[in-house]
């Protein structure tokens, strides 16, 4: 303190300490800055007393308000189901196969849909509904079991291979190559054959001996055509559109060791109107089958 003394150049007295030849002036702040400093300290005080604030070992204090942020998101969600309550009461007292006769029901399924789909099936299915490997595309007309509106709503419901729930739908194909059940040679030429039915392979010496191999193990499923059958959820083999790939890598690995992907049964997890709405949405889509041209199951 004894080193502080008034600077010659600015006249402001200096903190009392140097370095280097160097010292610091003892300017105070700037008025606007402590008038700033000070409105802040009232609005903290005013804050801790209004809102909940202070943290204590159970609980925080409340506030004068009572206000909390959980407790508006509450007011905000009840608000919002009390809003959409008279169109879910509609969507559940209307049977789903009368849901198209309703065109503004219909639209309200179908963005209520589109809501539910962004939070449960774009992790699987994608933003776009178009699916992945393994994942089905939802876009096409391409359907294991079914693309009208009951069918649709029975598969979100039950899900598939859905541990618990007797009303899953189940498929299984034997894992030939694992299993022991085809040789290597075997498991080859049937993928040729699997592949000439698309139009990807031209037919050749694998593929012939591939056709006795798929008439005397495959068509139980997938038919003499190769056309499947959705009452076991086995894919059409003549046409574009592979669930896990359409090389003849793809093919074999899935002749080899069978795949058998699980999807989970929403009634569970979801209620009966959401589920409607769901089923109303994934039909909009594009590939949705009427109930009268859906095929018949086998």
């Amino acid at each position: 303190m004894a080193n502080k003394r008034i600077d010659d150049a600015t006249g402001v007295e200096t903190v009392g300490h140097e370095w280097d030849g160097i010292e610091e002036l003892n300017n105070p702040l700037p008025r606007w800055w402590l008038l700033t400093f000070y409105a802040c300290i009232l609005f903290s005080i005013g804050y801790v007393v209004v809102y909940p604030a202070i943290p204590m070992l159970s609980k925080g204090t409340q506030g004068m308000w009572g206000w909390t942020s959980r407790g508006q998101l509450a007011a905000e969600v009840k608000a919002e189901t009390d809003r959409r309550a008279p169109i879910m009461a509609a969507m559940a007292a209307t049977p789903l196969e009368s849901l198209p006769a309703n065109k503004q029901l219909m639209e309200q399924a179908v963005a209520g849909g589109r809501a539910a789909f962004r939070v449960n099936c774009v992790q699987c299915h994608g933003a776009g509904a178009a699916g992945g490997n393994g994942y089905p595309s939802l876009v096409d007309d391409d359907w294991l079991w079914g693309g009208d509106l009951k069918t649709i709503e029975q598969t979100i419901t039950h899900g598939i291979r859905q541990p618990g729930d007797a009303q899953t739908r189940t498929s299984l194909m034997p894992s030939f190559g694992k299993d022991g059940i085809l040789t290597a040679a075997q498991v080859s030429d049937v993928a040729s054959y699997v592949l000439t039915l698309s139009g990807k392979e031209k037919p050749g010496a694998a593929s012939a001996s591939g056709q006795a191999i798929f008439a005397a193990n495959c068509v139980a499923c997938h038919g003499a055509d190769g056309k499947g059958s959705r009452q076991f959820g086995a894919p059409n083999l003549t046409d574009g559109i592979w669930l896990y790939g359409g090389t003849k890598a793809s093919v074999q690995a899935s002749v080899t060791n069978a795949h058998a992907g699980v999807m989970p049964a929403w009634n569970t997890k979801l209620d009966a109107a959401t589920i409607k709405m769901l089923a109303a949405y994934v039909h909009s889509l594009g590939g949705g089958e009427d109930f009268a041209a859906a095929p018949a199951q086998p």
